[in-house]
């Protein structure tokens, strides 16, 4: 049986580390000099591995195996968000580089933009399957600073480079080994997760619309404040979730922007960012029910009515039943009543794969 060399993994692992490094983690944006370089860095292993390398033009990077079938397609990410974790993406990349230096058959690919620093996000796995179209390329601009993606690329050296597709039956499988993201396994005193499923994100833009007046002058019964319109809704929202959620269901108000933004303003606007998630549609359908129940709601009782517009909606994605009962056996060989199957609660290149 191919042998895994576990120092040399270690080895990769942590040069991977040393670019980008930023106090105990790295920073790595979507094509800015560190994760070029590291996609270069990466090239480099696979030559030595004797994969065949290559970029393509969205920043792909795949290594080719160059001997017979059938294939397993083993990959991740290997740029980071701001400021982040080391291990989140680079795991699944390296696991591949080490299961193609032990010989096993497998190609090994680096997605681009999988974190989303660019509108759409996941870029590089939905081009690589074909659901990235030209059109969507010259609107995305970056999410830090607005630069139109065209222009990134172009700085990153890949102008006017093809983007791949992956080859129909070549490959067995997709494997991508992550870290967690959470706490549950740590929790309980566990070692391995096997994933049963990837959570759908559904994206929300709430937009309140209220009265911005002096916050001296104009009494509480006057007001028309979007911002406590905007807290009141979410309230409602934590408190209704829970009859209509999952048991892994999870939502969030990542960005709540008041304008003008100022002490002694009322808000006249609140712009809220929303989302949940779960593996099942069914689920999925009830949140949304309750939410715009909750919105509608909300005009009925408030001064400042609430827009509610969806902005993000995929589909969950289920793992195949012969790999996971073969990563079962793998995980109570090395880990025995020491591993657990789970939903993944993030999204990854895999979900776009798997189509």
């Amino acid at each position: 049986m191919p042998r895994i060399d576990a120092e040399r993994f270690l080895k990769d692992l942590n040069d991977l580390r040393q670019i980008g490094k930023y106090k105990t983690g790295v920073h790595r944006p979507t094509y800015s000099p560190q994760d070029m370089e590291s996609r270069r860095w990466l090239m480099e292993r696979m030559a030595e591995i004797g994969l065949e390398p290559s970029i393509d033009g969205i920043g792909n990077v795949y290594g080719r195996h160059r001997g017979p079938g059938p294939h397993l397609l083993v990959g991740s990410h290997i740029e980071s968000q701001n400021y982040a974790g080391w291990l989140d993406g680079a795991l699944g990349v390296v696991a591949g580089l080490a299961l193609a230096r032990a010989g096993l058959p497998v190609d090994v690919a680096a997605f681009a933009d999988e974190e989303g620093h660019f509108e759409g996000g996941f870029l590089g796995s939905r081009s690589i399957i074909g659901e990235l179209s030209e059109e969507e390329i010259d609107r995305s601009r970056s999410r830090n600073d607005g630069t139109p993606l065209r222009e990134a690329l172009a700085a990153a050296g890949l102008a006017g480079k093809p983007r791949m597709q992956l080859e129909p039956g070549r490959h067995k499988g997709f494997f991508e080994m992550h870290i967690e993201q959470g706490t549950q396994l740590e929790r309980s005193g566990l070692r391995l997760g096997v994933v049963t499923g990837i959570v759908a994100i559904w994206q929300w833009r709430i937009e309140i619309e209220g009265q911005q007046d002096h916050a001296g002058g104009t009494t509480m019964a006057e007001r028309r404040d979007a911002g406590l319109t905007a807290v009141r809704l979410l309230a409602a929202i934590d408190r209704e979730f829970p009859r209509v959620c999952g048991e892994r269901s999870t939502w969030t108000a990542g960005r709540i922007i008041l304008e003008p933004g100022a002490p002694s303003i009322i808000p006249g606007r609140a712009d809220v960012l929303f989302q949940f998630r779960d593996v099942s549609m069914a689920v999925l359908e009830r949140m949304e029910a309750a939410l715009r129940a909750l919105v509608q709601e909300s005009n009925r009782n408030e001064r400042c009515p609430a827009t509610l517009t969806q902005i993000a909606r995929a589909t969950p994605a289920l793992c195949d039943p012969a790999m996971m009962a073969a990563l079962d056996q793998a995980a109570e060989r090395h880990a025995p009543g020491l591993w657990q199957r789970m939903p993944s609660g993030a999204g990854h290149d895999a979900q776009y794969i798997a189509k």
